[in-house]
């Protein structure tokens, strides 16, 4: 009973401190839009904040959320789907992995920008976002999961050869558990950079109705308070996305442990 309110008390004290932190840099930024005195280098909080309160109510806003959220998270979603099934192929055969490791490493240390210059020659632009945070995540997906299961723990499988366990219990019970640490670590680091990939290729690409766009737009007309909105929105949709996630991930963890 202790142990449950001092962590109570832990997660409350932790929480105000997180809130302060917040409150101090948005007072910095406040003071320091007063001290430039000018909107367009650095719009204060107060006018982002009513940029955006003006924003949320109009229907275009809406709509270039729904459009840059369901290409991004395709795109995130396809590369977890595949970069999950190349793992084990790579694990189950050395010439898959021999084949993979060339392209994965290009993958990697192609700067995002070439990415997306290039995919413009051969995607629509309406679709680029989607092949960008597909790229952008496949790689750390494939990486963490044929990590994670080389790491798998030896004795438990010979344990499960010993009694015989099928290959359905294995996964479930052994390779499963083993593993997800792996794929929430790649999760964490592939979400957050899905998003900065997917929003900088609709900047480029310009695509009617995205997000990108809406922050295309607000540069060329050096609408400052515009552009700090639509990126707070980006940074929101991305952190409550990911909580999401990682809760339904949680969620199926408990799940197969409780079996």
């Amino acid at each position: 009973m202790k142990h449950s309110i001092t962590n109570d008390r832990t997660k409350k004290k932790y929480r105000i401190i997180r809130i302060l932190a917040v409150l101090f840099w948005l007072g910095i930024w406040q003071i320091a839009s007063m001290w430039l005195g000018q909107e367009i280098l650095l719009a204060s909080p107060v006018s982002v904040l009513k940029k955006l309160s003006g924003l949320i109510f109009t229907v275009d806003f809406w709509q270039s959320i729904g459009f840059s959220f369901s290409r991004i998270i395709f795109g995130f979603t396809l590369a977890v789907v595949l970069g999950i099934l190349l793992g084990i192929a790579a694990y189950a055969s050395e010439v898959v992995e021999i084949l993979l490791n060339p392209l994965i490493s290009v993958i990697k240390s192609t700067p995002v920008a070439s990415f997306i210059i290039l995919c413009l020659i051969w995607i629509p632009s309406r679709n680029l976002s989607v092949f960008i945070s597909f790229l952008m995540v496949l790689p750390v997906i494939y990486t963490n999961i044929l990590t994670g299961i080389w790491q798998t723990d030896r004795q438990l499988l010979e344990m499960a050869n010993v009694f015989e366990i099928s290959m359905g219990r294995r996964i479930g019970y052994i390779y499963f558990s083993q593993i997800l640490p792996y794929f929430i670590t790649a999760c964490r680091l592939s979400l957050g950079m899905c998003w900065k990939a997917g929003v900088a290729a609709e900047v480029i690409g310009v695509p009617s109705g995205s997000l990108g766009e809406k922050l295309y737009h607000a540069k060329i007309y050096l609408n400052t308070p515009e552009l700090f909105a639509w990126t707070i929105v980006i940074i929101a949709i991305s952190v409550l996305f990911e909580t999401c996630f990682l809760a339904v991930i949680d969620y199926l963890k408990r799940y197969v442990e409780q079996r």
